[in-house]
């Protein structure tokens, strides 16, 4: 905490001593505390008057007023100040005692763990209390900076070059609390905000520097708080000449609502006080609405998070502390989770979280992901550090499931596997592919998807893929859709899965192809990307196949970019090799996706060779504000730039991902940030291959 942070406390005691002793406690706990002395009754008046006071420790056994009495005096000022009881000796009768008189609790001298422990607990609820507050004034400071914008035409704005301040007017100055500006002129401007948004506001310095930021697009950032959250604010960039050298004005861009603090004061009064997350009823209730509606693209995954042994980590540091290394690993957890994302406790010590993800093995993909972070993880605690490990069980949303009961059940049981295996793990919840039910399930799929081919029922989504160093090259990734005999598009998550176990994907593959043709032709697309199953994989006909059509409508084979997942790639590397030789002899370009979930697998770059490499977008979220994240992106970049293969970011959401995408020196992107995946509407009727006997012949053998 600086001393803008520090907490007031004043200490009711006849010996100085007392209070130099909580003093130096509270400081080794990291508390900036200014204790106030009180060495008798008539003086507190004078302190409660004079003093912001935020906590007040009463000395029960040096100090004449009893608790009733000094509660009766300070409730005069300020109700909401709380009273913490201070004792030689404190046992659970003394305890009970104190907080039946209105003590909040009853503390030792011996135990100075535990008055750390108390105070920090009581700090925590000041700053639930005090954003709160905060929030709801600025509103009426949000009113009044409107106002004077209007007035006098001025905003926040600093100017940087190379990353160093050059100058700030005087709403910067305000803003910043800062009473000069020569006090941040030739500082850096990352100074002023979080670390973990450094990486993301250096990007986007850079791109604006490069011309490559858009206008009107805003970076979210919070400012440097030390010992808590700081302000969030939305950043503008614009690239200014200052004495012919390039420089960026960094402007703050007012909330576009200002009802917005209200919104987010009710919404804190629905969340946990220890996680932040949401409450298990407001959970529930979020968690029913969203299931009751279909996700934009992908599928929901239900998570179920529980930190291992966690009874025997409370043993140790104590279960006072404990409750703090729980809020801060469900910190680490919410770190981790998209925008469309939604979390609560559960119970206990579990955490439950709806995915929304591309497939159900990305969900896992996830799981793992954050157990591995986890266990790297040091959760501090006063002069205490401990570490953890968590499991995850993970289970697809699917009309298999009768209820949300049978769906929680089985995350649950997939926890409970990867618990049985020695935790430290994420286990998705598979066991359903046997059961009678999911075979009558993909019996009715089936039905529909051999009607959906014969009636030339699919259509292409263009999802495109824009450039973070030029945009010279169109490209756009190929998605598909069935539209159902009503007319209603179907997801890919709901028809894709059966198509898997019944093999059926070779034909959607091979619909697909044709289709990425006729899409190039239609709209002058340079570069289209087109995935390949596993099955296809496995076909040995999938190469002659596909020189027979390319042959057929005398196609440019270097429009076409053939993708396959890095995990399929891997576990059939001999069938992957031959069909990518049979690739590049047609012209067609090779690309992995999903590409960097086991870590920097650069052996499979020196065996396949790819063109580009797709990285995967599991790890988009969490690289904006996790170090060692951006360390690990940073090295397959490189080692991709080394072999001469282009990189793609796979599920870009915001400006702040993009920002240190073009940090890290990524060729391209795609996401919902760029664009929206889009129907190709238009029927493909070229007549080519609308019966599956056609789809499924191979060209010359």
């Amino acid at each position: 905490m600086n001393a803008q942070q520090s907490i007031s406390i004043a200490v009711l005691s006849k010996n100085q001593d007392v209070v130099a002793l909580i003093n130096s406690t509270l400081r080794d706990a990291g508390h900036a505390a200014r204790c106030h002395w009180v060495n008798r009754p008539e003086a507190l008046y004078d302190t409660l008057g004079e003093q912001q006071v935020e906590l007040l420790i009463l000395h029960r056994d040096g100090y004449p007023d009893s608790i009733r009495s000094v509660i009766k005096q300070k409730d005069r000022f300020d109700p909401e100040v709380q009273v913490l009881a201070l004792a030689k000796e404190a046992d659970e009768q003394s305890i009970q005692k104190a907080m039946q008189d209105g003590a909040c609790d009853l503390v030792s001298f011996g135990r100075r763990r535990r008055l750390q422990a108390v105070v920090s607990r009581e700090l925590r609820a000041l700053r639930v209390e005090r954003a709160l507050n905060s929030t709801l004034q600025s509103a009426t400071r949000y009113r009044k900076q409107v106002d004077e914008y209007m007035q006098a035409s001025t905003s926040a704005i600093a100017l940087v070059a190379e990353g160093i301040v050059t100058g700030t007017n005087e709403a910067w100055l305000k803003l910043f609390k800062i009473k000069s500006s020569d006090e941040i002129e030739g500082m850096p401007v990352m100074d002023s905000f979080d670390s973990e948004h450094h990486a993301a506001i250096k990007g986007a310095l850079i791109a604006t520097t490069a011309g490559k930021w858009a206008e009107g697009e805003v970076l979210k950032a919070r400012t440097a708080h030390e010992g808590g959250d700081g302000d969030q604010l939305s950043l503008s960039f614009r690239r200014v000449d200052m004495d012919g050298a390039p420089a960026v004005q960094v402007l703050i861009v007012p909330p576009a609502n200002a009802s917005e603090p209200t919104k987010l004061v009710h919404d804190a009064l629905k969340r946990d006080p220890t996680t932040l997350l949401f409450h298990r009823s407001q959970f529930i209730e979020r968690l029913k609405k969203r299931l009751s509606r279909k996700p934009q693209s992908g599928l929901h995954v239900l998570a179920y998070v529980k930190p291992d042994k966690f009874g025997e980590l409370a043993g140790k540091i104590g279960y006072l502390d404990s409750e703090e290394v729980l809020g801060q690993f469900a910190e680490e957890v919410r770190k981790r989770l998209h925008p469309r994302d939604v979390a609560g406790r559960f119970e206990g010590t579990s955490l439950m979280v709806l995915l929304e993800r591309g497939n159900a093995n990305d969900a896992e993909v996830w799981g793992k992901q954050l157990a591995q972070h986890i266990e790297k993880c040091a959760f501090e605690v006063g002069d205490t550090s401990c570490h953890l490990t968590c499991t995850v069980g993970v289970c697809a949303v699917s009309d298999l499931f009768g209820s949300l009961e049978e769906l929680v059940a089985a995350t649950v049981g997939a926890w409970k596997l990867g618990k049985e295996a020695g935790g430290n793990t994420a286990v998705l919840n598979d066991r359903i592919d046997e059961d009678t039910r999911q075979r009558e399930f993909d019996a009715i799929w089936i039905k529909h998807l051999k009607s959906a081919l014969m009636d030339n029922r699919f259509r292409l989504a263009s999802l495109p893929i824009a450039g973070l160093r030029s945009d010279s090259v169109k490209m756009f990734d190929l998605l598909v859709r069935m539209i159902d005999e009503q007319g209603n598009s179907v997801l890919p998550s709901e028809f894709l899965p059966a198509a898997q176990r019944n093999n059926m994907m070779k034909n959607i593959d091979r619909w697909m192809l044709v289709a990425a043709m006729d899409f190039c032709e239609r709209n002058d697309a340079d570069r289209v990307f087109v995935r390949l199953s596993r099955q296809s994989i496995l076909d040995g006909t999938t190469a002659a196949w596909m020189r027979q059509e390319l042959e057929k409508r005398n196609f440019d084979c270097s429009r076409l970019v053939a993708q396959i997942p890095e995990r399929d790639a891997a576990k059939h590397i001999k069938q992957t090799r031959s069909l990518v030789a049979g690739l590049k002899k047609l012209g067609v370009a090779f690309a992995i996706e999903h590409y960097g979930v086991d870590q920097e697998r650069f052996q499979i770059l020196d065996l396949l060779k790819p063109d580009y490499i797709k990285i995967d977008g599991e790890l988009m979220h969490s690289l904006m504000t996790d170090s060692s994240m951006q360390e690990s992106v940073q090295k397959i970049v490189n080692g991709a730039r080394e072999r001469g293969v282009r990189t793609i970011a796979e599920r870009v959401e915001n400006a702040n991902a993009m920002a240190v995408l073009f940090q890290l020196g990524l060729d391209y992107m795609q996401g919902h940030y760029v664009h929206e995946p889009e129907v190709v509407l238009e029927d493909q009727d070229s007549g080519r291959h609308t019966t599956l006997e056609e789809l499924s012949t191979a060209g010359a053998s």
